[in-house]
């Protein structure tokens, strides 16, 4: 937890968290170590990842709630759709996040790992500031969402699970140094 607050004292901006991270643990300790959070720093989370029904609007309300109170808040500053449900359309999803923006508990908007048509619609339902998309020098299948989200005013946030991508470069790397040694 120190190392959290000596973060925020050194100058973070912020931080980025979800419902499911440590199974929750993450916003537990992000909530224990910022209590109250403070304005200089935004708290960021996500909901509504781990497949078909995850984006239903009672699991959504639910983990909304949950992430209230695990982060010691009563307004989370930027609530992202970790996900689009494949059997939940994203205009019922973004209602519930709407919801609580109307409520006051959510203040700003995100989408995660969406495509150009899934921005347009979400934009349809409320306004959308950040776009999370796995996005880095090898993961680049995201260039048409992160060039519209910019386009329409919201923050392109790329994400990076750059270790994952370093590991794929390295398998790869790994067969090139097989074949020149006759494996």
């Amino acid at each position: 937890m120190e190392l959290i607050r000596e973060a925020v004292a050194a100058g973070v901006q912020m931080i980025d968290t979800a419902h499911l991270y440590a199974g929750g643990q993450s916003e537990e300790t992000i909530g224990a170590a910022l209590h109250p959070l403070p304005d200089t720093c935004i708290v960021a989370t996500k909901g509504a990842f781990g497949g078909a029904g995850r984006g239903r609007p009672e699991v959504l309300r639910a983990e909304i709630e949950e992430s209230l109170r695990r982060l010691r808040t009563d307004v989370i500053q930027l609530y992202y759709l970790h996900r689009v449900d494949p059997e939940t359309p994203i205009e019922t999803s973004l209602g519930v996040i709407k919801e609580h923006v109307d409520r006051g508990t959510i203040r700003h908007v995100g989408v995660s790992e969406v495509r150009v048509e899934q921005i347009e619609r979400a934009r349809k339902v409320l306004p959308i500031v950040a776009v999370q998309n796995q996005y880095n020098l090898s993961e680049r299948k995201y260039d048409d969402a992160s060039t519209t989200a910019s386009a329409r005013g919201s923050c392109s946030c790329p994400s990076s699970p750059s270790v994952a991508s370093a590991r794929r470069r390295w398998r790869g790397w790994e067969g090139v140094t097989a074949r020149r040694r006759g494996r």
